[in-house]
Protein backbone atom coordinates (compact mmCIF):
# COMPACT_ATOMS: atom_id res chain seq x y z
CA UNK A 1 0.00 0.00 0.00
CA UNK A 2 1.47 3.57 -1.01
CA UNK A 3 0.49 6.59 0.89
CA UNK A 4 1.40 10.30 -0.52
CA UNK A 5 1.76 13.45 1.30
CA UNK A 6 -0.81 16.64 -0.18
CA UNK A 7 2.37 17.36 -2.93
CA UNK A 8 1.71 13.81 -4.29
CA UNK A 9 5.18 12.47 -2.81
CA UNK A 10 5.36 9.25 -1.75
CA UNK A 11 5.70 8.85 2.37
CA UNK A 12 5.85 5.37 3.12
CA UNK A 13 5.10 1.97 1.25
CA UNK A 14 4.00 -1.04 3.65
CA UNK A 15 4.17 -4.66 2.49
CA UNK A 16 2.06 -5.94 5.61
CA UNK A 17 -1.27 -4.01 7.02
CA UNK A 18 0.24 -3.34 10.56
CA UNK A 19 -1.62 -3.75 13.82
CA UNK A 20 -2.36 -0.31 13.97
CA UNK A 21 -2.52 2.51 10.93
CA UNK A 22 -0.03 5.04 10.97
CA UNK A 23 -1.16 7.49 9.09
CA UNK A 24 -4.49 9.31 9.30
CA UNK A 25 -7.25 10.71 7.22
CA UNK A 26 -10.03 12.90 7.08
CA UNK A 27 -12.67 14.99 5.09
CA UNK A 28 -11.93 18.59 3.73
CA UNK A 29 -14.51 19.78 1.13
CA UNK A 30 -15.42 16.49 -0.26
CA UNK A 31 -11.69 14.97 -0.52
CA UNK A 32 -10.08 12.90 1.53
CA UNK A 33 -7.01 14.40 2.96
CA UNK A 34 -3.91 12.46 4.68
CA UNK A 35 -1.49 14.68 6.41
CA UNK A 36 2.49 14.19 5.77
CA UNK A 37 4.42 13.21 9.26
CA UNK A 38 4.11 15.87 11.42
CA UNK A 39 4.74 16.69 15.24
CA UNK A 40 1.44 14.46 16.91
CA UNK A 41 0.99 17.84 18.69
CA UNK A 42 0.72 20.08 15.60
CA UNK A 43 -2.44 22.65 16.13
CA UNK A 44 -5.42 21.74 13.65
CA UNK A 45 -4.64 26.18 13.32
CA UNK A 46 -1.36 25.67 12.14
CA UNK A 47 -1.75 22.76 10.02
CA UNK A 48 -4.69 25.26 7.85
CA UNK A 49 -2.71 28.13 7.90
CA UNK A 50 0.75 26.62 7.10
CA UNK A 51 0.21 23.57 5.07
CA UNK A 52 -3.40 24.24 3.31
CA UNK A 53 -3.23 28.04 3.02
CA UNK A 54 -6.23 28.27 4.47
CA UNK A 55 -5.71 31.63 6.33
CA UNK A 56 -9.34 31.97 6.55
CA UNK A 57 -8.93 30.29 9.84
CA UNK A 58 -7.21 32.66 12.29
CA UNK A 59 -5.22 33.19 15.43
CA UNK A 60 -6.36 35.75 17.81
CA UNK A 61 -5.61 33.99 21.49
CA UNK A 62 -4.35 30.28 20.67
CA UNK A 63 -6.22 28.67 24.02
CA UNK A 64 -9.64 28.96 22.87
CA UNK A 65 -10.90 32.08 24.16
CA UNK A 66 -11.35 34.10 21.69
CA UNK A 67 -13.34 31.87 18.93
CA UNK A 68 -11.09 33.32 15.61
CA UNK A 69 -9.98 30.01 15.17
CA UNK A 70 -13.62 28.27 15.27
CA UNK A 71 -14.00 25.46 12.60
CA UNK A 72 -16.96 22.97 12.40
CA UNK A 73 -15.92 18.71 12.52
CA UNK A 74 -18.81 16.54 11.73
CA UNK A 75 -18.58 12.78 13.06
CA UNK A 76 -20.86 9.79 13.29
CA UNK A 77 -22.17 10.02 16.85
CA UNK A 78 -23.98 6.62 17.49
CA UNK A 79 -24.84 6.13 13.53
CA UNK A 80 -26.03 10.19 13.41
CA UNK A 81 -24.19 12.82 11.66
CA UNK A 82 -23.25 15.36 14.72
CA UNK A 83 -21.72 18.73 13.85
CA UNK A 84 -19.84 20.26 16.32
CA UNK A 85 -18.22 23.97 16.19
CA UNK A 86 -14.28 23.73 17.22
CA UNK A 87 -11.17 25.61 18.23
CA UNK A 88 -8.93 24.97 16.03
CA UNK A 89 -6.08 26.40 17.77
CA UNK A 90 -6.14 24.02 20.72
CA UNK A 91 -7.12 20.68 18.45
CA UNK A 92 -4.52 18.54 17.76
CA UNK A 93 -4.57 17.76 14.28
CA UNK A 94 -4.87 13.89 14.51
CA UNK A 95 -7.77 13.92 16.71
CA UNK A 96 -9.71 14.54 13.07
CA UNK A 97 -9.15 11.13 11.90
CA UNK A 98 -12.01 9.27 10.46
CA UNK A 99 -13.87 13.29 10.97
CA UNK A 100 -14.97 16.25 8.26
CA UNK A 101 -13.34 19.30 8.71
CA UNK A 102 -15.52 22.31 7.77
CA UNK A 103 -13.56 25.74 7.31
CA UNK A 104 -15.38 29.26 5.95
CA UNK A 105 -13.46 28.57 3.03
CA UNK A 106 -15.77 25.20 2.66
CA UNK A 107 -18.89 27.21 2.80
CA UNK A 108 -18.62 28.85 -0.71
CA UNK A 109 -20.69 27.37 -3.22
CA UNK A 110 -19.26 28.18 -6.97
CA UNK A 111 -20.04 32.12 -6.90
CA UNK A 112 -23.04 32.33 -4.42
CA UNK A 113 -22.47 32.60 -0.90
CA UNK A 114 -23.83 30.05 1.74
CA UNK A 115 -26.94 31.78 3.74
CA UNK A 116 -24.72 32.32 7.04
CA UNK A 117 -22.28 34.29 5.20
CA UNK A 118 -25.55 36.46 2.75
CA UNK A 119 -26.90 37.09 6.24
CA UNK A 120 -23.54 38.46 7.97
CA UNK A 121 -23.27 40.33 4.66
CA UNK A 122 -26.71 41.74 4.50
CA UNK A 123 -27.06 42.63 8.36
CA UNK A 124 -23.11 44.25 8.22
CA UNK A 125 -22.08 42.55 10.92
CA UNK A 126 -18.35 42.30 10.07
CA UNK A 127 -16.01 45.55 10.07
CA UNK A 128 -12.05 44.62 10.10
CA UNK A 129 -13.61 41.49 9.47
CA UNK A 130 -10.40 39.30 11.24
CA UNK A 131 -12.98 37.61 13.89
CA UNK A 132 -15.87 36.97 10.85
CA UNK A 133 -15.01 33.99 10.30
CA UNK A 134 -15.40 32.79 13.66
CA UNK A 135 -18.40 33.57 13.75
CA UNK A 136 -19.85 32.44 10.52
CA UNK A 137 -18.38 29.37 11.58
CA UNK A 138 -20.24 29.18 14.99
CA UNK A 139 -23.21 30.31 12.93
CA UNK A 140 -23.20 27.54 10.71
CA UNK A 141 -22.70 24.79 13.66
CA UNK A 142 -25.82 26.67 14.79
CA UNK A 143 -27.26 26.20 11.31
CA UNK A 144 -26.38 22.28 11.09
CA UNK A 145 -27.64 21.73 14.33
CA UNK A 146 -30.67 23.44 14.89
CA UNK A 147 -33.96 23.82 12.54
CA UNK A 148 -34.43 27.65 14.12
CA UNK A 149 -33.23 29.40 16.65
CA UNK A 150 -34.48 32.41 18.76
CA UNK A 151 -32.28 35.85 19.93
CA UNK A 152 -31.12 33.76 23.08
CA UNK A 153 -29.99 30.58 21.27
CA UNK A 154 -28.22 32.42 19.08
CA UNK A 155 -26.66 34.08 21.59
CA UNK A 156 -25.54 31.29 23.52
CA UNK A 157 -23.98 29.76 20.35
CA UNK A 158 -21.71 32.69 19.97
CA UNK A 159 -20.57 33.02 23.24
CA UNK A 160 -17.16 31.75 22.20
CA UNK A 161 -16.63 34.34 19.88
CA UNK A 162 -15.32 37.55 20.46
CA UNK A 163 -15.70 41.18 18.45
CA UNK A 164 -13.86 44.22 19.44
CA UNK A 165 -15.22 46.78 16.23
CA UNK A 166 -18.82 45.53 15.19
CA UNK A 167 -21.09 44.83 18.12
CA UNK A 168 -23.12 42.08 18.12
CA UNK A 169 -26.34 43.16 17.29
CA UNK A 170 -26.01 42.86 13.71
CA UNK A 171 -24.21 39.66 14.40
CA UNK A 172 -27.43 38.54 16.49
CA UNK A 173 -29.30 40.14 13.45
CA UNK A 174 -27.71 37.63 10.74
CA UNK A 175 -28.31 34.60 13.30
CA UNK A 176 -31.70 35.00 12.84
CA UNK A 177 -31.74 35.94 9.14
CA UNK A 178 -29.88 32.92 7.64
CA UNK A 179 -33.03 30.48 8.38
CA UNK A 180 -34.91 33.17 6.12
CA UNK A 181 -32.65 32.47 3.10
CA UNK A 182 -32.10 28.77 3.95
CA UNK A 183 -36.03 28.39 3.66
CA UNK A 184 -35.74 30.30 0.40
CA UNK A 185 -32.96 28.21 -1.09
CA UNK A 186 -34.79 25.64 -4.13
CA UNK A 187 -34.66 21.90 -3.11
CA UNK A 188 -31.12 21.69 -5.77
CA UNK A 189 -29.37 24.04 -3.61
CA UNK A 190 -29.43 21.79 -0.35
CA UNK A 191 -26.39 20.24 -0.87
CA UNK A 192 -24.60 18.85 2.48
CA UNK A 193 -23.70 22.44 3.07
CA UNK A 194 -26.50 24.24 2.49
CA UNK A 195 -29.53 22.07 4.22
CA UNK A 196 -30.10 22.91 7.29
CA UNK A 197 -31.02 21.22 9.96
CA UNK A 198 -34.12 19.21 9.21
CA UNK A 199 -34.54 19.27 5.80
CA UNK A 200 -34.21 17.32 2.58
CA UNK A 201 -32.09 15.42 1.22
CA UNK A 202 -30.37 13.92 4.07
CA UNK A 203 -26.43 13.97 3.38
CA UNK A 204 -26.72 10.12 3.14
CA UNK A 205 -23.86 9.93 0.83
CA UNK A 206 -21.44 11.73 3.45
CA UNK A 207 -22.74 9.07 6.18
CA UNK A 208 -21.71 6.28 3.87
CA UNK A 209 -18.40 8.10 2.96
CA UNK A 210 -17.63 8.22 6.99
CA UNK A 211 -18.95 4.45 7.67
CA UNK A 212 -16.41 3.73 5.41
CA UNK A 213 -13.19 5.52 6.69
CA UNK A 214 -14.54 3.97 10.33
CA UNK A 215 -14.28 0.14 8.53
CA UNK A 216 -11.02 0.73 8.29
CA UNK A 217 -8.47 -0.50 10.63
CA UNK A 218 -9.93 1.50 13.78
CA UNK A 219 -6.20 2.38 16.33
CA UNK A 220 -4.36 4.83 15.19
CA UNK A 221 -0.16 4.44 16.43
CA UNK A 222 2.03 7.32 14.64
CA UNK A 223 6.03 8.11 15.45
CA UNK A 224 7.52 10.93 14.76
CA UNK A 225 10.87 11.95 15.61
CA UNK A 226 10.35 9.67 18.28
CA UNK A 227 6.95 11.40 19.54
CA UNK A 228 4.15 9.32 19.79
CA UNK A 229 0.59 9.54 19.12
CA UNK A 230 -1.44 6.54 20.15
CA UNK A 231 -5.31 6.49 19.64
CA UNK A 232 -6.38 2.83 20.88
CA UNK A 233 -9.69 1.45 19.75
CA UNK A 234 -11.19 -0.28 22.83
CA UNK A 235 -10.87 0.11 26.59
CA UNK A 236 -8.89 -3.19 26.54
CA UNK A 237 -6.21 -1.54 24.54
CA UNK A 238 -6.10 1.81 26.25
CA UNK A 239 -5.35 0.14 29.62
CA UNK A 240 -2.74 -2.00 27.89
CA UNK A 241 -1.50 1.00 26.36
CA UNK A 242 -1.09 3.12 29.28
CA UNK A 243 0.81 0.19 31.19
CA UNK A 244 3.09 -0.03 28.58
CA UNK A 245 3.56 4.05 28.83
CA UNK A 246 2.90 5.17 32.17
CA UNK A 247 3.84 8.42 31.45
CA UNK A 248 2.25 9.41 28.79
CA UNK A 249 -0.34 12.13 28.53
CA UNK A 250 -4.01 10.83 27.99
CA UNK A 251 -5.68 13.18 26.13
CA UNK A 252 -9.60 13.82 25.38
CA UNK A 253 -10.73 17.01 24.02
CA UNK A 254 -7.61 18.80 24.73
CA UNK A 255 -8.91 21.60 25.92
CA UNK A 256 -6.44 22.12 28.84
CA UNK A 257 -3.71 19.67 27.38
CA UNK A 258 -3.61 21.77 23.94
CA UNK A 259 -2.82 25.19 26.47
CA UNK A 260 0.67 22.94 27.23
CA UNK A 261 1.40 23.40 24.03
CA UNK A 262 0.54 26.78 22.64
CA UNK A 263 0.99 28.50 25.86
CA UNK A 264 3.56 26.78 27.91
CA UNK A 265 5.22 24.87 25.11
CA UNK A 266 5.83 21.72 26.53
CA UNK A 267 6.96 18.58 25.01
CA UNK A 268 4.77 16.18 25.29
CA UNK A 269 7.01 12.94 23.99
CA UNK A 270 3.49 10.08 24.03
CA UNK A 271 -0.24 10.82 23.81
CA UNK A 272 -2.78 8.72 24.06
CA UNK A 273 -6.05 9.49 22.97
CA UNK A 274 -9.54 8.19 24.34
CA UNK A 275 -11.34 9.82 21.55
CA UNK A 276 -11.87 6.54 19.47
CA UNK A 277 -12.45 4.10 22.48
CA UNK A 278 -16.75 3.81 21.75
CA UNK A 279 -16.98 1.99 25.33
CA UNK A 280 -16.26 5.67 27.16
CA UNK A 281 -18.74 7.18 25.03
CA UNK A 282 -21.94 6.43 27.30
CA UNK A 283 -24.57 7.93 29.11
CA UNK A 284 -27.00 5.26 30.98
CA UNK A 285 -28.49 4.84 34.00
CA UNK A 286 -27.72 1.86 36.35
CA UNK A 287 -29.57 -1.51 36.77
CA UNK A 288 -30.51 -0.15 40.34
CA UNK A 289 -31.95 3.52 38.48
CA UNK A 290 -30.29 5.10 41.10
CA UNK A 291 -27.29 6.48 39.54
CA UNK A 292 -26.36 8.22 36.69
CA UNK A 293 -23.59 7.33 34.92
CA UNK A 294 -21.21 9.15 32.19
CA UNK A 295 -18.05 7.93 30.34
CA UNK A 296 -14.76 9.02 29.76
CA UNK A 297 -15.72 10.18 26.58
CA UNK A 298 -18.92 12.17 26.83
CA UNK A 299 -18.07 16.12 26.04
CA UNK A 300 -18.99 18.54 28.66
CA UNK A 301 -22.26 19.49 26.51
CA UNK A 302 -23.45 16.14 26.23
CA UNK A 303 -22.85 15.53 29.99
CA UNK A 304 -24.86 18.46 30.89
CA UNK A 305 -27.47 17.83 28.93
CA UNK A 306 -27.86 14.84 30.70
CA UNK A 307 -27.28 16.15 34.06
CA UNK A 308 -29.83 18.87 33.14
CA UNK A 309 -32.69 16.00 32.65
CA UNK A 310 -32.13 15.27 36.58
CA UNK A 311 -30.94 18.58 37.91
CA UNK A 312 -32.11 21.87 36.13
CA UNK A 313 -30.42 23.61 38.90
CA UNK A 314 -27.44 23.32 36.95
CA UNK A 315 -28.51 25.04 33.89
CA UNK A 316 -26.42 28.27 35.42
CA UNK A 317 -23.82 26.39 35.57
CA UNK A 318 -24.20 24.31 32.28
CA UNK A 319 -24.86 28.17 30.51
CA UNK A 320 -21.44 29.44 32.39
CA UNK A 321 -18.89 26.95 31.63
CA UNK A 322 -16.22 27.87 28.94
CA UNK A 323 -17.79 28.75 25.73
CA UNK A 324 -19.84 26.14 22.82
CA UNK A 325 -17.00 25.23 21.33
CA UNK A 326 -15.20 24.23 24.43
CA UNK A 327 -17.86 21.75 25.54
CA UNK A 328 -17.88 20.82 22.19
CA UNK A 329 -14.15 19.31 22.50
CA UNK A 330 -13.55 18.79 26.68
CA UNK A 331 -15.15 15.95 28.69
CA UNK A 332 -16.89 15.97 31.59
CA UNK A 333 -14.69 13.54 32.68
CA UNK A 334 -11.99 15.16 31.89
CA UNK A 335 -12.57 18.22 33.33
CA UNK A 336 -13.12 15.67 36.71
CA UNK A 337 -9.20 14.07 36.00
CA UNK A 338 -7.98 17.35 35.52
CA UNK A 339 -8.08 18.02 39.61
CA UNK A 340 -7.80 21.76 39.09
CA UNK A 341 -8.91 23.42 42.55
CA UNK A 342 -11.36 25.67 40.28
CA UNK A 343 -13.06 23.74 38.10
CA UNK A 344 -16.89 24.31 37.51
CA UNK A 345 -18.13 20.84 37.67
CA UNK A 346 -16.53 19.11 40.83
CA UNK A 347 -17.94 21.20 43.41
CA UNK A 348 -21.62 19.78 42.08
CA UNK A 349 -20.71 16.46 41.37
CA UNK A 350 -18.88 16.13 45.01
CA UNK A 351 -22.28 17.94 47.18
CA UNK A 352 -24.17 14.92 44.94
CA UNK A 353 -22.31 12.28 46.32
CA UNK A 354 -20.70 11.31 42.97
CA UNK A 355 -18.16 8.42 42.71
CA UNK A 356 -15.63 7.64 40.00
CA UNK A 357 -14.83 4.21 38.52
CA UNK A 358 -10.50 3.94 37.93
CA UNK A 359 -9.30 1.51 35.91
CA UNK A 360 -5.24 0.06 35.74
CA UNK A 361 -4.84 -2.95 33.94
CA UNK A 362 -7.66 -5.85 34.49
CA UNK A 363 -8.16 -4.25 37.67
CA UNK A 364 -10.99 -1.69 38.35
CA UNK A 365 -11.84 0.34 41.32
CA UNK A 366 -15.02 2.40 42.51
CA UNK A 367 -13.86 5.61 44.79
CA UNK A 368 -16.17 8.64 46.01
CA UNK A 369 -14.54 11.73 43.63
CA UNK A 370 -14.35 14.12 46.94
CA UNK A 371 -11.47 11.25 48.33
CA UNK A 372 -9.89 11.64 44.93
CA UNK A 373 -8.33 14.99 44.76
CA UNK A 374 -5.01 14.22 47.52
CA UNK A 375 -3.33 18.03 47.43
CA UNK A 376 -2.99 20.71 44.54
CA UNK A 377 -2.67 18.66 41.30
CA UNK A 378 -1.88 15.15 43.34
CA UNK A 379 -4.66 12.15 42.75
CA UNK A 380 -5.14 9.28 43.92
CA UNK A 381 -4.29 7.73 40.95
CA UNK A 382 -2.25 4.53 41.01
CA UNK A 383 0.18 3.61 38.41
CA UNK A 384 -1.14 3.19 35.27
CA UNK A 385 -4.67 3.84 36.37
CA UNK A 386 -6.95 6.22 34.47
CA UNK A 387 -10.69 7.01 35.09
CA UNK A 388 -13.45 5.22 33.28
CA UNK A 389 -16.44 6.78 33.91
CA UNK A 390 -18.21 9.20 36.98
CA UNK A 391 -21.43 7.67 38.55
CA UNK A 392 -23.93 10.55 40.05
CA UNK A 393 -26.88 9.69 42.44
CA UNK A 394 -30.29 10.37 40.67
CA UNK A 395 -32.71 12.55 42.86
CA UNK A 396 -34.02 11.54 46.38
CA UNK A 397 -37.13 12.93 47.64
CA UNK A 398 -36.92 16.43 49.36
CA UNK A 399 -33.41 16.72 48.21
CA UNK A 400 -32.42 20.40 46.97
CA UNK A 401 -29.86 21.56 45.23
CA UNK A 402 -28.40 25.44 44.66
CA UNK A 403 -25.64 25.94 42.73
CA UNK A 404 -23.25 29.13 42.69
CA UNK A 405 -20.44 30.40 40.14
CA UNK A 406 -18.69 33.45 41.31
CA UNK A 407 -16.33 35.44 37.94
CA UNK A 408 -15.80 38.77 36.87
CA UNK A 409 -17.59 37.60 33.96
CA UNK A 410 -21.05 36.43 33.46
CA UNK A 411 -19.77 33.88 30.46
CA UNK A 412 -16.74 32.37 29.70
CA UNK A 413 -14.69 33.12 32.64
CA UNK A 414 -12.63 30.57 35.12
CA UNK A 415 -14.61 31.19 38.52
CA UNK A 416 -13.52 33.18 41.37
CA UNK A 417 -14.97 30.68 43.50
CA UNK A 418 -17.52 27.96 42.92
CA UNK A 419 -20.65 26.41 45.49
CA UNK A 420 -22.43 23.75 45.63
CA UNK A 421 -25.46 22.92 48.24
CA UNK A 422 -27.23 19.89 48.53
CA UNK A 423 -29.82 19.47 51.38
CA UNK A 424 -32.95 17.55 53.21
CA UNK A 425 -34.65 18.57 55.60
CA UNK A 426 -37.08 16.17 58.32
CA UNK A 427 -40.74 16.61 58.98
CA UNK A 428 -39.32 18.81 61.74
CA UNK A 429 -37.59 21.52 59.22
CA UNK A 430 -34.02 20.51 60.87
CA UNK A 431 -31.05 19.31 58.87
CA UNK A 432 -31.23 15.58 57.96
CA UNK A 433 -28.31 15.74 55.67
CA UNK A 434 -25.99 18.47 54.07
CA UNK A 435 -23.43 18.81 52.12
CA UNK A 436 -21.37 21.91 51.09
CA UNK A 437 -18.50 22.00 48.72
CA UNK A 438 -16.61 24.66 46.84
CA UNK A 439 -14.23 25.14 44.62
CA UNK A 440 -11.40 28.01 44.43
CA UNK A 441 -11.40 27.93 48.57
CA UNK A 442 -8.47 25.70 48.74
CA UNK A 443 -5.87 23.94 46.93
CA UNK A 444 -9.20 20.98 45.91
CA UNK A 445 -12.28 21.49 45.41
CA UNK A 446 -13.40 21.05 49.32
CA UNK A 447 -16.43 19.89 51.53
CA UNK A 448 -17.12 22.42 54.05
CA UNK A 449 -17.23 19.83 56.98
CA UNK A 450 -17.21 22.09 59.78
CA UNK A 451 -20.08 23.71 58.34
CA UNK A 452 -22.02 20.99 57.46
CA UNK A 453 -21.57 19.39 61.07
CA UNK A 454 -22.54 22.62 62.65
CA UNK A 455 -25.58 22.51 60.24
CA UNK A 456 -26.67 18.41 60.75
CA UNK A 457 -29.56 18.21 62.98
CA UNK A 458 -30.05 21.22 63.85
CA UNK A 459 -33.48 23.43 63.31
CA UNK A 460 -33.02 25.16 59.84
CA UNK A 461 -32.69 28.46 60.71
CA UNK A 462 -30.85 32.09 60.82
CA UNK A 463 -29.46 31.36 63.93
CA UNK A 464 -27.49 28.33 62.74
CA UNK A 465 -26.70 29.63 59.59
CA UNK A 466 -24.88 32.42 61.31
CA UNK A 467 -22.83 29.85 63.08
CA UNK A 468 -22.08 27.72 59.69
CA UNK A 469 -20.96 30.75 58.20
CA UNK A 470 -18.62 31.41 61.27
CA UNK A 471 -17.70 27.37 60.93
CA UNK A 472 -16.44 28.12 57.13
CA UNK A 473 -13.19 30.02 58.69
CA UNK A 474 -12.34 26.47 60.07
CA UNK A 475 -12.54 24.53 56.78
CA UNK A 476 -10.99 26.82 54.64
CA UNK A 477 -7.73 29.32 54.13
CA UNK A 478 -8.49 30.49 50.63
CA UNK A 479 -5.29 32.43 48.76
CA UNK A 480 -5.34 35.76 47.44
CA UNK A 481 -4.37 36.13 43.18
CA UNK A 482 -5.56 37.90 40.12
CA UNK A 483 -8.91 36.67 40.48
CA UNK A 484 -10.07 36.93 44.01
CA UNK A 485 -8.40 37.69 47.14
CA UNK A 486 -8.51 35.63 50.42
CA UNK A 487 -10.82 38.18 52.47
CA UNK A 488 -13.05 38.65 49.52
CA UNK A 489 -13.50 34.42 48.47
CA UNK A 490 -14.22 34.01 52.62
CA UNK A 491 -17.08 36.75 52.44
CA UNK A 492 -18.78 35.59 49.23
CA UNK A 493 -18.33 31.91 50.72
CA UNK A 494 -20.30 32.87 53.79
CA UNK A 495 -22.92 34.98 52.07
CA UNK A 496 -23.58 32.20 49.59
CA UNK A 497 -24.32 29.97 52.26
CA UNK A 498 -26.58 33.05 53.50
CA UNK A 499 -28.39 33.24 50.06
CA UNK A 500 -28.92 29.87 50.04
CA UNK A 501 -30.63 29.90 53.66
CA UNK A 502 -32.82 33.00 52.44
CA UNK A 503 -34.24 31.09 49.32
CA UNK A 504 -35.06 28.24 50.84
CA UNK A 505 -37.08 29.88 53.36
CA UNK A 506 -38.38 31.84 50.60
CA UNK A 507 -37.24 35.12 51.96
CA UNK A 508 -35.11 35.65 48.61
CA UNK A 509 -36.22 39.40 48.22
CA UNK A 510 -33.75 39.90 51.38
CA UNK A 511 -30.77 39.35 49.60
CA UNK A 512 -31.58 38.93 45.64
CA UNK A 513 -29.88 36.16 43.53
CA UNK A 514 -28.27 38.79 40.58
CA UNK A 515 -26.60 40.34 43.65
CA UNK A 516 -23.24 38.60 43.02
CA UNK A 517 -22.89 38.31 39.79
CA UNK A 518 -22.12 42.37 39.46
CA UNK A 519 -19.53 41.90 42.08
CA UNK A 520 -15.53 42.62 41.34
CA UNK A 521 -13.02 41.05 43.15
CA UNK A 522 -10.72 43.12 45.38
Amino acid sequence: MELFDLSGQLVQQAQDAPASRQTFTFMLDGELITPPPLPPDTTLLHFLREHLERKGTKEGCAEGDCGACTVVVADLHHTELRYRAVNACIQFLPTLDGKVLYTVESLQNGHSLHPVQQAMLDCHASQCGFCTPGFVMSLFALYKTQPAANRQQISTALAGNLCRCTGYRPILDAGQRMYEYAAALPSAALTDINAPRGSKPEPHALVNQLQALQNEQPSLALDYQGQRFFAPSSLDELATLYQQHPDATLLAGGTDVGLWVTKQLRYLPTLIYLGKVSELDYIRIDTDKTQLEIGAQVTLEDGYHALLKHYPELQELHQRFASPPIRNAGTLVGNIANGSPIGDSMPALIALGSSIVLRSGEQQRTLALEDFYLDYQQKDLRPAEFVVAVHIPLPQAGQTLRCRKISKRFEQDISALCAAFRLTLDTNHCVREIRICFGGMAAVPKRATAAENSLRGQPWNRVQIEQAMQALAQDFTPLSDMRASAAYRMQVAQNLLLQFFEQQADLSSSLPPTDFKQERPA
